[in-house]
């Protein structure tokens, strides 16, 4: 049996048809989890590190032994510089190993136990400790050292794998194929050479993951699929899918008993994610500084950038002793476990919220006892602007692409993003003249998906 797959930036989701019926996999009581996995499994960064009182003690500890020992042996001199960084090595190195020994989650097999979702973030936040992933796809088409490469295939290995096995439990047999959702352009720093990449290391850990067959589908084309199923008479449409990560959109000719037909597909890396960076430094980031203090821009762009792991890792390592307060102890509390997450739940609620709010306060005392934040829905207009203006781009360009093409009849929107009034209006802005019609936010794709995995069982619903 093939399932459909929605591996999403943000969320992901599953669903197959059986006897002719939609059924979408359930992860626990909900139709979809956060693209987030949690490893209990303590991997100190060794950026972290730094000369406390007590290690420094330790320091000059090793380096009297080290002297010792060379004039126990008969050792070559060596300089008071080459001693000292060889003991700071040690120390480091011990550092290190105590850190994870003594880790309040080392005691459990991480990569046995790992939890996804809001599980994940939940343990995550508890514990201060281990290792948060959060939208891992964001991540596979960046160029990426071969250490890096095997943990980002690594991590999509056990959400795959939590997928079809959650699914196996559910349908009551072995899943082993599957045909997996993918964007028209993945996020990328090397163009389409990014793409093939992504796809490359989603097929390598779908096979470890014990899937021996898996297809691809893009999914403004699996989100067409699902709108087919619902037109009685043949007409030409425009899919436009805003998720977390990217935005894509698709030209098809659907409905009328005859198989879908996807002619055009344009693809823009930009999505939900880009909202909440945007609307954390806008409305959030003043409070610790942002065009205040004598701190780069760019240090409070990597701080909201929790799907970024090299961002989130140069701004943990980034001094700040010598900013003024208030903003060095609330920097300093951003740079804490968790910290970061926490910020983004809030930009995301806020987001959420202000769609239908006229104002939303966010409490942030984990950065300052009684520090908090009014936000209203002019000023998230504000700071969501660079992603809708990019957004009508990409749409006037479908629009002139399309200049001397018969005109679609309506326009289906989907993908979590799509929820935004701001996007829709968007959509309608560019499109005035064409039907809106509003798919399922969440579910669109992963059902078209699901048709698309009935076929090739030949089975189709």
């Amino acid at each position: 049996m093939h399932i459909g797959i929605d591996f999403g930036t943000s969320y992901s989701a599953a669903a197959t048809y059986r006897n002719g019926e939609l059924e979408i996999i359930r992860f626990g009581d909900a139709a979809q989890f956060r693209t987030a996995v949690f490893f209990p499994e303590v991997v100190p960064d060794p950026n972290d590190f730094t000369l406390t009182p007590a290690l420094e003690a330790e320091v000059e500890a090793q380096v009297r032994d080290l002297r010792t020992q060379l004039r126990q042996f008969g050792g070559a001199e060596r300089s008071d510089d080459a001693l000292r960084r060889d003991a700071v090595r040690m120390v480091r190195r011990q550092w290190l190993e105590d850190r994870a020994r003594n880790s309040p989650t080392a005691t459990l097999e991480s990569f046995q136990h790992a939890l996804f979702g809001d599980d994940a973030v939940d343990a995550y936040l508890e514990y201060g400790d281990g290792n948060l992933i959060e939208s891992p796809k964001s991540m596979l088409g960046f160029r990426m050292d071969p250490q890096v490469r095997k943990v980002i295939v690594h991590i999509a290995t056990h959400i795959l794998e939590h997928i079809r096995l959650t699914a196996s439990r559910q349908l009551g047999e072995a899943v082993r194929s599957a045909v997996i959702g993918r964007p028209v352009q993945f996020r990328s720093s090397m163009g389409d050479r990014g793409s093939e990449q992504a796809v490359e290391l989603l097929r390598e850990a779908a096979a470890v993951a014990g899937f021996d067959e898996v297809s691809f589908l893009e999914e403004p084309a699996a989100a067409a699929m699902h709108y087919h199923k619902s037109l009685a008479t043949r007409q030409r449409a425009l899919i436009v899918d805003i998720g977390g990560g990217t935005t894509d959109v698709a030209f098809a000719e659907l409905g009328g008993g005859q198989h879908p037909e996807i002619t055009r597909s344009w693809g823009l890396p930009k999505g939900g994610t880009d909202l909440d960076v945007n609307l954390s430094v806008h409305a959030f980031m003043p409070l610790l500084g942002n065009n205040i203090a004598n701190v780069p821009v760019h240090h409070f762009v990597e701080a909201a950038s929790v799907h970024n792991l090299p961002k989130q890792r140069e701004f943990r390592k980034q001094d700040y002793r010598m900013v003024d307060e208030p903003w060095q102890s609330r920097l300093r509390n951003l740079q804490k476990p968790g910290a970061t997450t926490r910020l983004n739940q809030e930009a995301e609620r806020t987001k959420i919220l202000l769609s239908a709010d006229a104002t939303h306060h966010s409490d942030l005392g984990f950065l300052e006892d009684g520090l908090g934040v009014d936000t209203t829905q002019p000023e998230l207009i504000d700071a969501i602007s660079p992603f809708i203006n990019r957004l009508k781009r990409t749409l006037d360009d479908v629009r002139g692409d399309l200049a001397n093409s018969d005109a679609a009849a309506s326009v289906f929107l989907t993908g979590g993003t799509s929820r935004s009034p701001a996007v829709q209006a968007a959509v309608r802005e560019s499109f005035p003249e064409i039907e809106l019609v509003k798919g399922d936010p969440s579910l669109g794709v992963v059902s078209g998906l699901a048709v698309a995995a009935a076929e090739l069982d030949g089975m189709p619903p």
